[in-house]
């Protein structure tokens, strides 16, 4: 046993937590702006052939949710050669040499039902190799209409929970956000960012996981109050056309560009959960 076995089962557990708290959070909101049917995640258990699997949380067809998916995940084994060339490059330590791994984290991407609620994106994880571990997040708001408002509240919280640990992470956090997010071949952001971090080791893991820690809590502060602002606005089907159009470059995104979605794919992980980000209808122009 290695001497992360207690700090991996920690990340483990507590990214399980947040996922309970999320879903639960969730299924009260749809209840509460239903029409009478309880609003309630499908819950299904995902495995990876060469080990470890997760939870995959699913909620469809609601008044509030069109779809939403609240995915964990713990998962070990050894990587495939594109997967370890992959992170060769991006320099961690030992995986020219030893492609073991453990990651364990949570994702969540939620399409909205009424086009004036902003669709989002939000994850925390955890990454060990025999030679590094680091953490990795972030979330991001994507309106198909834009309130600035929306975007304000959204990148508060996020700046809060930032300054409670490194006053720079903020800036350079929602920069790396801005970049990561751009959609190259249509020349535009997928959304109004948010923040997004990776490789995050300051070789103090106490802190590094309290940050992660930070973000993953500041996550339904700073999305509730926005869906609550916006749930009931009218819309009409102008309105549910642009949403649908923002859903294609919402899918582009992600099978194109999404580093969470390639290595998911590479690396055997159950398709459906992987791909669970992908809107329920989308349009192209």
């Amino acid at each position: 046993m290695d001497d992360f076995t207690e700090r991996k089962a920690r990340a483990a557990a507590w990214f399980r937590q947040l996922r309970d708290r999320i879903t639960a959070a969730f299924e009260a909101l749809e209840d509460a702006h239903g029409t009478g049917t309880p609003g309630r995640f499908e819950v299904t258990p995902t495995t990876r052939p060469d080990g470890g699997g997760g939870i995959m949380s699913v909620m469809r067809g609601g008044r509030v949710f069109e779809k939403v998916g609240v995915n964990w995940s713990e998962v070990h084994g050894t990587l495939g050669e594109k997967a370890q060339r992959a992170m060769a490059a991006r320099g961690v330590p030992g995986m020219d040499s030893d492609p073991r791994f453990w990651a364990s984290g949570i994702s969540l991407v939620a399409h909205m039902v009424n086009p004036h609620t902003p669709a989002v994106h939000m994850n925390t994880r955890m990454f060990w190799t025999p030679g590094a571990w680091w953490f990795g997040g972030g979330a991001d708001l994507n309106p198909c209409l834009e309130y600035a408002e929306d975007t304000a509240h959204f990148h508060a919280q996020m700046q809060a929970a930032c300054d409670g640990h490194d006053p720079g992470y903020y800036p350079r956090f929602k920069a790396w956000a801005d970049e990561y997010f751009f959609v190259p071949h249509r020349g535009r952001a997928r959304g109004v960012g948010g923040i997004f971090y990776d490789d995050l080791n300051t070789g103090n893991w106490e802190a590094d996981f309290a940050f992660t820690r930070a973000v993953g809590e500041a996550f339904l502060p700073a999305f509730l109050p926005v869906t609550e602002r916006r749930v009931a606005t009218p819309w009409d089907e102008a309105d549910r056309e642009a949403q649908l159009v923002h859903r294609g470059l919402y899918a582009e995104y992600n099978l194109v560009y999404d580093r969470g979605t390639k290595f998911g794919l590479e690396t055997g992980h159950d398709a459906n959960a992987v791909l669970m980000s992908l809107p329920p209808v989308a349009k192209w122009p």
